[in-house]
């Protein structure tokens, strides 16, 4: 059978449109199913910058932090009553426990000294934008780095304390343990060299706001590691550690 030039060009045509149409509408569903990449919203905007501060802080780089050291209210069954902060350090989570069964958490990022504390502490004293000096250890250990603020740092974005800081006594004796901010926030979910407890910026400035000075301080060294990606504890109850809104 023959077919005429006139008809096979209109074929060829024919084909080539439909060809076309096809992968539009391929790149249209593509674009349509498509995901946004980074991360929530609306974390990008509780680690927003804050240019109402002293020293004006910018935004928080939450791009490669794992969801689930972002602040956020869980569930945690506890005997500790409400208002008492619990400090998990081998799970790198701060609790602030609240009424009904749930805590607002943070993450933590852990130094040597936070390490070689455990026990019962108090708020002893709250301080914005605190001076900062080394311990003579750490002095000792990296002279050339800190031997010349062995005299004290003062506030600033640069100052290793960050924007707030808490104080820990036991009774009138100061425990040298701080929970406090940091300028590096990459450290937050990880043991670190040196400090204490260290929190995102905006969550220590949220956290400081919360508590009055004598507020009940726990710190836990030895608690069992947390499962999964939301942090449930291996051998608590269920949905415990799950994140909820806020």
């Amino acid at each position: 059978m023959c077919v005429s030039r006139n008809s096979a060009g209109r074929s060829a045509q024919l084909f080539a449109l439909l060809l076309v149409s096809a992968v539009l509408a391929g790149c249209a569903t593509s674009g349509q199913n498509a995901k946004p990449r980074g991360p929530d919203p609306y974390y990008v905007a509780m680690y927003g910058p804050k240019p109402e501060e002293r020293f004006p802080l910018a935004a928080t780089d939450i791009s490669k932090v794992e969801p689930r050291f972002l602040r956020q209210q869980v569930v945690y069954p506890t005997s500790e009553p409400p208002g008492t902060i619990v400090v998990d350090t081998q799970n790198r989570f701060l609790y602030l426990v609240q009424d009904g069964g749930m805590a607002l958490r943070y993450g933590i990022g852990v130094g040597k000294a936070g390490l070689e504390f455990q026990g019962e502490a108090r708020v002893g004293r709250k301080v914005e934008w605190p001076r900062w000096t080394p311990t003579s250890d750490m002095v000792a250990r990296e002279p050339e780095r800190y031997g010349p603020l062995a005299g004290g740092m003062e506030p600033g974005i640069r100052n290793p304390l960050g924007p707030r800081a808490l104080y820990l006594y036991q009774g009138n004796r100061d425990t040298l343990f701080r929970i406090h901010g940091t300028t590096e926030a990459w450290s937050i979910g990880k043991a670190v060299s040196s400090g204490c407890i260290r929190l995102f910026n905006p969550d220590i400035i949220d956290l400081y706001s919360r508590v009055p000075t004598d507020t009940r301080v726990v710190v836990l060294q030895s608690e069992p590691p947390m499962d999964g990606p939301l942090g449930v504890p291996v051998s608590a109850a269920t949905n415990a550690g799950q994140p909820l809104p806020m």
